[in-house]
């Protein structure tokens, strides 16, 4: 396997970040044809989702959050980032990989790193959604032991069918 770390995002690096979080909404764009065509707008809307990304430093600051990122060969391939649901609980969020890093195991130690630093940060559960058509996603969350779970946001009723809702206890 080529050098990969997984480290904690700096500001610096937040270019990087929304670089792979606006090429992760260009997937589910592009993976959400059969899906609802208001999906994307409820979630990814693009106006709304460039605001969020600017207000990633906040949403996921320290001590409670965080965004980590992975590299290889001095490039920023993937990251994720979690935040607090409430005081035991967190989500994990944008977990993306570059599609020229997939297959490094950049995902997997991505989510690995996430939990564990979860865990240290006090969670004792971590939560994740996502879209029915990302198998490879449902995979690698299946294989590190997150089970499907209820829903933990009011969802469209209209898009529930299209959402897989996974936990797991840390």
């Amino acid at each position: 396997m080529p050098d990969l770390t997984i480290r904690r995002a700096t500001l610096q690096d937040m270019d990087d970040v929304a670089r792979l979080c606006w090429a992760y909404r260009d997937v589910l764009v592009a993976r959400s044809t059969d899906l609802p065509a208001h999906m994307i707008d409820t979630y990814y809307a693009r106006e709304d989702y460039g605001r969020l990304l600017s207000d990633l430093p906040r949403i996921h600051a320290r001590p409670k959050g965080d965004i980590i990122v992975a590299e290889t060969g001095g490039q920023t391939v993937g990251c994720a980032m979690y935040y607090p649901i409430n005081a035991t609980t967190t989500e994990i969020k944008r977990v993306f990989v570059d599609a020229a890093a997939r297959g490094l195991g950049a995902g997997r130690a991505l989510m690995r790193d996430g939990m564990a630093r979860a865990r240290a940060d006090g969670y004792s559960r971590m939560v994740l959604d996502t879209m029915v058509n990302l198998t490879e996603a449902i995979a690698l969350y299946e294989a590190l032991g997150f089970a499907p779970c209820a829903p933990y946001y009011q969802a469209d009723p209209e898009l529930l069918p299209y959402l897989r809702f996974y936990d797991i206890p840390l």
